[in-house]
C-alpha cells in the first residue's frame, strides 16, 4: 500500500487500488490489487491489451463510467484496433453540445431513448435519457445548495464589520467553494461591502437538464442498439453494487490490517472469492426472498441470511463416556435457506 488520492476524503492513511473484473450479470471473475497512487490513466488501457491477449480477443466493447474513461484514457486508448467504449458525458460535456447545437432540452424523453450522431464525427453516438427520479432528487439538491449558498453570502454582505476587499473575497471564495454554487452567483466588493445576486437564467437553464444524462459509444449500430448500449452502460451498477458487498455484508475488505504486498493481495482474494459464493448464495435465494415480501415488508437479507446459518453449530457431546460431535437440528428458517441453497448437512459417522 501506498499514498495516493482518497475517495473519501481521509489523509494520513496509505491505501490500494483494486480493480474488480464481473461478468456482464455482475459476478465476479478476476481481482488484482494495486499501489495506492496508481491513476486509471495507466491500469486501463494496460488491462484492455492485457485481457484482449490472454482470452484472445479481437473486438473489445469497454464500458466505464465518467471517472473511468477521462479524456486522458481516451486519448491513450484511441485508434485501438477493435476497441469501442461506452461511457456517459459529463455535465460541461453535455453543455458543449447544446452550444454546438447538436442536441437540445426537448430531445430528452423519460420514455424513449433518442439517439443522436455527432456531425463532426458520425461514428460517435449519443443515446439521450431522462429519468424523473434523479430529475427531482438533482433539483433538491441544487435548491438545498442554493439556499445554503445565499445563507452564507447574506451573512457577509450583511455584516457590520467593514473589511478589505481581499478579507471578504476570501471569504466569499470559501462559501462558494463548499456549496460548488459560484456558476450561478454574481458578485463584487466595494467599498468594505459584498453585494451579490444569483444568475436566475443559469439556473433556469441548469434545470431544463436535470435528470438528464447521456450515453455515448462508437459500436455501429448493426452490433447494438441504443437501447443495448444504455443497458450496457446501467449495467455498470452491478460492479458497483461488488464493490460495496465487498466492503459491506460482512465481508469487510477495508481496514486492512497486513503490511507485506503478499499478505494484502490474499486478503483482498479472500474477500473476493467470498463475494463469489455470496453472490451464488444470492441467485439461489431469489425464491426465498422473493416469499418474503418487498421493501418493508421484506424481513430477510442476505446479512440475515448469514447470521442464521451462523447459528447451525457442530457440538461436542460425550454420553455414557462415548464422545461424539454432532450437528444441531436446523430451524424451520434455517431448513428452508438450506434447501434453497441445495446444500444437505452431513452428520458426523
Amino acid at each position: 500500500m501506498t499514498f495516493g488520492y482518497n475517495r473519501d476524503g481521509k489523509r494520513g492513511h496509505e491505501q490500494m487500488v483494486i480493480g474488480l473484473l464481473c461478468s456482464k450479470e455482475g459476478c465476479p471473475v478476476g481481482v488484482e490489487v494495486f499501489a495506492g497512487n496508481t491513476k486509471d490513466s495507466s491500469t486501463v488501457p494496460e488491462k484492455i491489451n492485457e485481457l484482449r491477449s490472454e482470452y484472445g480477443l479481437k473486438d473489445v466493447i469497454f464500458v466505464g463510467d465518467r471517472g473511468m474513461v477521462t479524456q486522458c484514457v481516451a486519448e491513450k486508448i484511441k485508434g485501438m484496433e477493435g476497441l469501442r467504449t461506452i461511457s456517459a458525458l459529463t455535465h460541461p460535456e453535455i453543455f458543449a453540445l447544446v452550444e454546438r447545437k447538436v442536441i437540445s432540452p426537448d430531445l430528452f424523453d423519460e420514455k424513449e431513448i433518442v439517439e443522436v450522431l455527432d456531425p463532426e464525427n458520425p461514428a460517435r453516438r449519443y443515446c439521450l435519457c431522462r429519468n424523473p427520479k434523479s430529475a427531482a432528487r438533482e433539483t433538491a439538491t441544487r435548491l438545498r445548495l442554493l439556499e445554503c449558498t445565499r445563507e452564507g453570502l447574506d451573512k457577509i454582505a450583511n455584516s457590520d464589520r467593514r473589511a478589505q476587499e481581499r478579507t471578504i473575497g476570501a471569504r466569499v471564495g470559501r462559501v462558494l467553494q463548499k456549496y460548488k454554487m459560484g456558476k450561478f452567483v454574481r458578485w463584487e466588493v466595494g467599498r468594505g461591502r459584498l453585494t451579490w445576486s444569483f444568475d436566475e437564467q443559469k439556473i433556469a437553464a441548469e434545470a431544463l437538464f436535470d435528470g438528464c444524462h447521456i450515453i455515448h459509444s462508437e459500436v455501429a449500430r448493426e452490433k447494438m442498439a441504443a437501447a443495448e448500449v444504455v443497458a450496457s452502460y446501467k449495467s455498470l451498477e452491478l460492479v458497483e453494487r461488488a464493490f460495496r458487498n465487498l466492503k459491506t455484508v460482512q465481508l469487510e475488505v477495508r481496514p486492512v490490517y497486513h503490511k507485506t504486498d503478499d499478505r494484502i493481495r490474499s486478503h483482498v482474494f479472500l474477500c473476493t472469492l467470498a463475494y463469489y459464493l455470496q453472490w451464488h448464495a444470492n441467485v439461489r435465494l431469489q425464491s426465498f426472498f422473493a416469499a418474503d415480501g418487498t421493501h418493508k415488508n421484506r424481513q430477510s437479507t442476505m446479512r440475515n441470511v448469514i447470521e442464521r446459518l451462523c447459528a447451525i453449530r457442530r457440538e461436542r457431546h460425550v454420553m455414557a463416556g462415548v464422545e461424539f460431535e454432532k450437528i444441531t437440528t436446523p430451524q424451520a428458517d434455517q431448513q428452508e435457506i438450506l434447501d434453497a441453497l441445495g446444500v444437505k448437512l452431513q452428520p458426523f459417522s
